[in-house]
């Protein structure tokens, strides 16, 4: 069908986008051995030969994976559901989405209006959180929602559920590929979601953030350098995912066929 194949396009760019953003935060934390955040990430690709265009570039394909992401859960685009446990998911897929058009803003910020992305923003907007009544409640339920992230991480990464989203002609290494690059984020997401909890517990916002969750690790150097190296991977696998994604739902096409649902026209 060919909205189906619009909303499935669509998809695809911001995958090629993530690969980009992933690969580099995985290489550089590695090479380097300090970890990177997303939005050191986008810095780094500006200062690339036609950085500027390839930043760009990048952030329209961030911005189409943050839409895709955003309305794929209103639409249930991955049949979850409207139980608990559905909604829970397609909360998830939203939250997913805005982070992206976070570095969407981030991405446009630097090609076009020069400076530095302002790396510390997560800590500085939990430590403004956790000034508010109540803060701490906040900062600690979103704690707990990194741990049950980093646990479907995790879940992802042991039974490659994820396979239901791809071509059956995806290659068995990408699969492979993707359950390393998943078990990678379910650390970080696990790392990020403790620093949160006991940042409520402290009320003090230090070493929040992706970049600081990595770098946490650094402790344990193996454990480390396969985080980084598995972050990489998962930015190889968005390729797969690029190339592989379909929406194979009978039902959602048919709610499209029959017009209940509008996608791009």
């Amino acid at each position: 069908m060919e909205q189906v194949a619009k909303l499935e396009n669509f998809a695809r760019a911001g995958y090629l986008a993530r690969a980009i953003v992933y690969f580099l935060l995985g290489y550089l934390t590695f090479a380097t051995s300090q970890a990177e955040g997303t939005a050191s990430v986008l810095e780094e690709i500006r200062e690339l030969p036609a950085g500027t265009i390839v930043l760009a570039v990048t952030g329209i394909g961030l911005a189409g994976y943050g839409f895709f992401r955003i309305y794929g859960a209103l639409i249930d685009i991955q049949d979850d559901g409207d139980g608990a446990k559905g909604i829970g998911k397609r909360c998830g897929h939203v939250a997913s989405g805005i982070a992206h058009l976070i570095l969407t803003y981030l991405a446009f910020k630097l090609a076009f209006m020069g400076g530095s992305s302002g790396g510390n923003g997560s800590q500085e907007a939990t430590q403004t959180v956790l000034s508010f009544p109540g803060g701490r409640i906040v900062i600690a339920l979103v704690g707990a929602g990194f741990l049950l992230a980093g646990l479907n991480q995790g879940v992802k990464a042991a039974t490659a559920k994820f396979r239901k989203l791809l071509d059956p002609d995806v290659p068995h290494w990408g699969i492979w590929m993707g359950r390393v690059g998943y078990a990678a984020r379910a650390v970080v997401f696990f790392v990020l979601g403790w620093h949160l909890l006991t940042s409520a517990w402290a009320e003090n916002a230090d070493n929040i953030g992706f970049q600081a969750a990595v770098q946490s690790l650094r402790d344990t150097p193996w454990l480390y350098n396969a985080v980084a190296l598995g972050l990489l991977v998962f930015g190889l696998f968005s390729l797969i995912m690029a190339r592989y994604r379909t929406i194979r739902d009978g039902s959602l096409k048919e709610r499209i066929r029959q017009g209940k649902i509008w996608l791009m026209s």
